[in-house]
């Protein structure tokens, strides 16, 4: 009766957190949510990504080699990301945001903040 009780509070309590990290934490607080880019097939995808002042976008590597992501003002830059790496940048202000790979520099993108 009470490891019935137990996995009941547990099965609550975990479907609590999916719900949670469905929404995503930033929704939950009010902010807006965050949005990724992925780097394969030497490629950024979305190549242009629209969202809203506050957003949190991460960048991640799918390919086998290793991308950077830097920005064309240099307000961003990454480490070398290997495959299955990431990296992350809040765009607080209104704008274009374009960025580049520097290993490979025919892979560009642009991020608009509105």
């Amino acid at each position: 009766m009470i490891s019935s009780r137990i996995g009941s509070v547990v099965r609550t309590a975990g479907l609590a957190i999916v719900a949670s990290l469905a929404l995503g934490s930033a929704a939950i607080a009010g902010e807006p949510s965050a949005s990724v880019v992925v780097a394969k097939e030497f490629m950024f995808s979305p190549a242009t990504l629209t969202v809203a002042a506050g957003t949190t976008v991460t960048w991640s590597n799918r390919d086998e080699e290793p991308h950077t992501v830097v920005s064309e003002t240099g307000l961003f830059r990454s480490a070398a990301l290997d495959t299955n790496e990431s990296f992350s940048f809040r765009f607080d202000q209104p704008g274009t945001y374009r960025f580049v790979c520097s290993i490979h520099p025919q892979m560009t993108g642009t991020i608009i903040v509105q």
